[in-house]
C-alpha cells in the first residue's frame, strides 16, 4: 500500500467527527440536566418560535417567573458540568500535549497524531453508551478523562502542524499551508455542525455519535496505515538507547535549551510571540466557552437546528481566514499587521455579544468574529521560522501545551464566573473576553516597536560597516594615484 504525505485528509475526517459529536454535548448535558430539574420531558419546537421556555411553547410552565428559576439552575448546572470535565482533565492532556509533541523530534509525528485519535475514539464509545442506555451523564467525565491521557486536539494539531513543518522550507509556504489546514478544519467543521442539528432532530443523538465513531475509526487506519513519516530513524538501530536519554533530556531540559540556542532579541521576540496567542488563545476561548448555553437560554432559546446553524458559521471563519491571510500574504501586507486586523475583530465581536438578544443580531455578531484564526498560522510560521528545524516538535509541543492550559483555565474561570452571573448578567463573561483581547493587541504593539528599534539598528550597523570599507580602500586609492 502506498503512503502518502498529505496529513490534511486526518484533519478534515478529524474535524467533521469531532465538529458532529463536540457541539452535542452541550445539548444533550442541558436536555438532561432540564429532565433532572423539572422531572418533565424536554419541550419540543420549531425554528420560528422563540425557543423552550421563551413564551408560549413551555408546556410545563405556571407562570414566567417558575420558568425563569428552572432556566436559571439548569444554566447554572450545566455550566459546573463543564467546570468539572474541564477541571479533571486539564492536568493530564497538559501533560501528554508536551511530552508527545516534544517525543515526536526523536521518534517521529505519526505516534503524536495516531494517540489522539485513540483518545477522540474512546470518549466518541463512551458518548454512545450514555447516550445510548441513558447512563449517568458524570461518565462523560470519565470518558473525557480516560481521552485526555492520549491527549486532545491541541496534542493532534500539534503533531499536525510539526509533521507541516517538517515539509516546508520556504516561510511563505509554511505560513500559507498551515492556514490551509485551518481552512480545511473550517468546511469539514460547518458541514458537520449543519448535520448535527437535523440530525438531532430526525434521528436523535444515538445516530450523529455512530456516525462519528466511525468516521474516527476510519481516521485512524488512515493515520496508521497510509500516512508516512517524516522523522527517519537511523538503518542502523543504535539511536534506540540513545534516543531515550535525548527524549528525556529534551523532556525536561528542551525548553531551556531550545531558548538558550537563540540570541537575545530572538529570544524576546520568541516568548511576546507565545505570549500573543497564549492570551488571545485564553480570551476566545473564554468568550466562547458558555456561547451554547447563552444561546440555549432567554431570550434567543435557539432550538437544534439553530444552534446547527450557528455553529456552522461560526466555522466560515476557517476558510475566510484562509482565504484573506492568501490574499494580504501575496500582497506583501506585514505579518503584525494581519494580526493586529484580527485581533480587534474579535475583541470588537465579543463585545456584540454583550448585547445581541435576537436571532438575527446573534447571526450578525459573528461576522467579526470570522477573522478570529487568522492570527494562528502567522504566529506559529513567525515562531517556527526562529528556531531551529530540529526543535520544531519541541516548538509546537510547548504551543500545544500552552494552548491546552489557556483552553482549560480559560473554561474553568468564565464557566464559573457564567453559573455566578447568569441570573443577572449572562453576557458579562463575554465583555470581559473582549476586554482581555487588549493584552494581546499591546503585545503586538510593542513587537512592532522592537522590530523598528532592530530595523534602525541594522541600518546603522550597515552605514557604519560600509564607512569602515570606504576608510579602508580610500588610502589605498590615494596610494595609486601617488605613485
Amino acid at each position: 500500500m502506498k503512503a502518502a504525505f498529505l496529513v490534511e485528509p486526518i484533519v478534515a475526517l478529524y474535524a467533521f467527527a469531532g465538529f458532529l459529536v463536540w457541539p452535542l454535548v452541550s445539548q444533550y448535558v442541558y436536555r438532561r440536566i432540564w429532565v433532572d430539574v423539572t422531572n418533565t420531558s424536554y419541550p419540543e419546537h420549531d425554528n420560528t418560535s422563540s425557543g423552550p421556555g421563551c413564551g408560549q411553547n413551555h408546556t410545563m410552565q405556571n407562570s414566567t417567573g417558575n420558568h425563569s428559576v428552572y432556566s436559571e439552575e439548569v444554566q447554572r448546572q450545566a455550566s459546573l458540568f463543564f467546570l468539572y470535565s474541564d477541571l479533571f482533565t486539564a492536568i493530564p492532556s497538559l501533560l501528554v500535549t508536551l511530552v508527545l509533541v516534544a517525543y515526536s523530534d526523536q521518534k517521529g509525528r505519526k505516534f503524536t497524531i495516531i494517540m489522539p485519535l485513540i483518545g477522540g475514539l474512546i470518549f466518541s464509545l463512551c458518548f454512545l453508551a450514555v447516550s445510548f442506555f441513558e447512563l449517568n451523564i458524570y461518565l462523560l467525565v470519565a470518558g473525557s478523562l480516560a481521552s485526555s491521557v492520549f491527549g486532545g486536539p491541541g496534542t493532534f494539531l500539534g503533531g499536525c502542524f510539526a509533521y507541516i513543518a517538517d515539509l516546508c522550507e520556504d516561510s511563505k509556504q509554511k505560513q500559507v499551508r498551515l492556514a490551509g489546514v485551518d481552512m480545511v478544519i473550517g468546511l469539514l467543521s460547518g458541514v458537520a455542525s449543519i448535520s448535527s442539528g437535523y440530525f438531532i432532530r430526525g434521528a436523535g443523538f444515538n445516530w450523529p455519535i455512530f456516525t462519528s465513531t466511525l468516521c474516527q475509526i476510519v481516521t485512524l487506519l488512515y493515520a496508521f496505515f497510509l500516512l508516512e513519516e517524516t522523522v527517519k530513524q537511523p538503518a542502523d538501530g543504535t539511536s534506540e538507547a540513545t534516543g531515550r536519554c535525548s527524549t528525556m533530556r529534551k523532556m525536561f531540559f528542551g525548553i531551556y535549551q531550545m531558548f538558550k540556542a537563540l540570541n537575545r532579541r530572538d529570544t524576546i521576540r520568541l516568548v511576546l510571540l507565545m505570549l500573543v496567542m497564549g492570551t488571545l488563545v485564553f480570551a476566545y476561548a473564554g468568550g466562547g466557552s458558555s456561547i451554547t448555553l447563552y444561546e440555549l437560554k432567554e431570550p434567543l432559546c435557539w432550538d437544534e437546528v439553530l444552534l446547527g446553524y450557528g455553529n456552522a458559521l461560526d466555522t466560515t471563519k476557517y476558510l475566510l481566514s484562509f482565504l484573506l491571510l492568501l490574499v494580504l500574504t501575496y500582497c506583501g501586507v506585514p505579518q503584525l499587521l494581519i494580526i493586529l486586523i484580527a485581533l480587534l475583530g474579535v475583541m470588537f465581536g465579543l463585545g456584540l455579544i454583550y448585547i445581541a438578544d435576537t436571532t438575527l443580531v446573534m447571526f450578525l455578531v459573528t461576522i467579526p468574529l470570522l477573522l478570529a484564526v487568522m492570527p494562528f498560522p502567522v504566529l506559529r510560521a513567525m515562531m517556527s521560522k526562529i528556531v531551529s528545524p530540529s526543535e520544531q516538535g519541541l516548538l509546537f509541543g510547548c504551543l500545544a501545551f500552552m494552548d491546552c492550559l489557556s483552553v482549560n483555565i480559560t473554561s474553568a474561570v468564565f464557566s464559573s464566573l457564567y453559573a455566578a452571573t447568569v441570573s443577572w448578567c449572562p453576557g458579562l463573561s463575554f465583555l470581559l473576553a473582549a476586554g482581555l483581547c487588549l493584552i494581546p493587541i499591546t503585545l503586538v504593539g510593542v513587537l512592532a516597536m522592537l522590530k523598528d528599534a532592530d530595523a534602525d539598528a541594522d541600518a546603522d550597523a550597515a552605514g557604519e560597516a560600509e564607512g569602515l570599507i570606504s576608510a579602508e580602500v580610500e588610502p589605498s586609492f590615494d596610494e595609486d594615484m601617488h605613485s
